[in-house]
């Protein structure tokens, strides 16, 4: 499980990675920039130009090491994979339970309830150390709305009624995102959630940093032998890893939204490290990547308190944890599954 707190991100343009007995090789016009022992990194993440030798690909599988492969800008474009890890009785199951709605509908509910309820505790947390230089009045009416948001999933049995409060309650929360950023406001103004591509700074980071996530939620899937593409939230779509979003619900707003946050209101980005493209797309440049790479990877070595478990645990942790709870549910050895509650 510590592997899950390092994930090794190679974003120098023509780099090459390859194996050199049991360590990663990452080199670049034949100078070496790292070499770094397999069994401590759980995943490598390569952006853009970044090439590796079929050996390290096969080192990584055997390994249990999942290898990325994301344009220079962070859209996801291949992974790489050894065998199928766990045991084939708990995937059928999981598929059993995709295809019952009601079944569906009990994981879609906790799911819901932790992605709303940490929503809230962004806002809330905001409210507390901020409250003089925003909007409080209309954070704290977002605030009310996730909370009776999250009275309604409790008594909602179908998919699309959920479906409908968690599109309501996104609508509350994101309309008010701007108030939370209380620095650089003039520079970093958010209006509304967009992507595919991100027409704004703050959009950006939340996309990058959502894709960050989708790559650590879903190598903690394929850990436990569960099959990412087959959820219960969102449903079956071809190239859609529906299981890794539905568990990444949860922690957008504590992990993607809080960091998001930090990096502008803290100043650890400017506005100087974004460019506009000729279709409206805002892109990070490349220092600025960087950046935020680091604090991600800063991020999931904080430590937090699971109410589930009732310990402390690294955020890097979390989607470990969290996949093995949602196994243990599937196998029967739990009620229901735990959402992660931030408090």
């Amino acid at each position: 499980m510590k592997k899950h707190l390092n994930t090794l991100f190679v974003t120098t343009q023509g780099a090459y990675l390859s194996k050199e007995g049991e360590t990663i090789v990452v080199k670049h016009e034949k100078e070496t920039l790292l070499q770094i022992p397999v069994h401590t990194i759980g995943g490598i993440v390569c952006f853009g130009q970044v090439s590796c030798s079929p050996f390290l690909m096969g080192f990584c599988a055997e390994n249990d090491v999942g290898l990325s492969f994301l344009s220079e800008h962070g859209r996801f474009l291949a992974r790489v994979l050894g065998p199928v890890s766990g045991n084939v009785l708990l995937r059928r199951q999981q598929y059993r339970l995709a295809d019952n709605e009601g079944r569906s509908a009990d994981v879609a509910r906790s799911v819901l309830t932790g992605k709303l309820a940490n929503c809230r505790a962004v806002l809330q947390r905001t409210l507390r150390d901020h409250a003089e230089k925003m909007n409080a009045g209309e954070v704290k009416e977002a605030s009310d709305r996730l909370k009776n948001g999250l009275q309604f999933i409790q008594n909602e049995r179908g998919l699309d009624a959920l479906r409908g409060i968690e599109g309501d309650a996104a609508h509350a929360y994101f309309s008010v995102f701007d108030h939370l950023i209380v620095s650089q406001k003039d520079d970093f103004v958010f209006r509304e959630r967009n992507r595919r591509p991100p027409l704004d700074k703050v959009n950006c980071l939340l996309s990058f940093i959502y894709t960050l996530l989708m790559h650590d939620v879903r190598s903690a899937l394929e850990t436990v032998g569960l099959d990412p593409a087959v959820g219960f939230l969102h449903r079956d779509r071809p190239g859609r890893p529906s299981l890794a979003l539905d568990l990444m619900e949860e922690f957008r707003p504590f992990i993607a939204d809080r960091l998001t946050l930090s990096l502008i209101n803290l100043t650890q980005v400017q506005k100087d490290g974004f460019k506009i493209m000729e279709n409206g797309a805002v892109l990070m440049d490349d220092e600025t990547r960087k950046s935020v790479l680091v604090a991600y990877q800063k991020r999931k070595q904080e430590e937090i308190f699971h109410p589930f478990l009732e310990e402390k645990v690294t955020v890097g942790i979390l989607f470990h944890i969290q996949a093995m709870l949602m196994a243990r549910y599937l196998r029967g050895d739990l009620d229901g599954y735990p959402p992660f509650l931030w408090k």
